[in-house]
């Protein structure tokens, strides 16, 4: 695990985690939209104009996953991701956040088309 929260997570970092979840194959009937696993490199830029470097761990139409070095606060936030051809910028409400076994952290939002004001642009 990185020790620097301002540091990226790598792709082994990030398969750790995921290998540490339980997968509770009922939880995952409960879901109301299909995630596909994602893991590419993103960028979080916060509330408060901050950058915080990220993994995607699955994405759906209705929201990411996002493992990072750091917590990330509940709220609104951008979400910067770029494939080799193309920019991905999405405007995200972070629900939850929570750590893991290995010091990282988990995150879950959904994607908005309407930000409250004061919110990341």
């Amino acid at each position: 695990m990185p020790a620097d929260v301002w540091s990226r997570p790598t792709l082994s970092d990030l398969h750790e985690v995921l290998e540490s979840i339980e997968k509770d194959p009922p939880a995952a009937d409960q879901r109301s939209v299909p995630r596909l696993e994602l893991c590419v490199p993103a960028e979080v830029r916060t509330m408060r104009g901050n950058t915080v470097p990220a993994m995607t761990r699955e994405i759906s139409r209705g929201g990411l996953g996002l493992l990072t070095c750091g917590a990330l606060n509940v709220g609104y936030c951008r979400v910067k991701m770029s494939s080799e051809t193309r920019e991905f910028d999405y405007r995200v409400e972070i629900e939850w956040t929570r750590p893991t076994e290995s010091g990282l952290w988990l995150s879950g939002g959904r994607f908005v088309t309407d930000v409250l004001p004061g919110a990341a642009e």
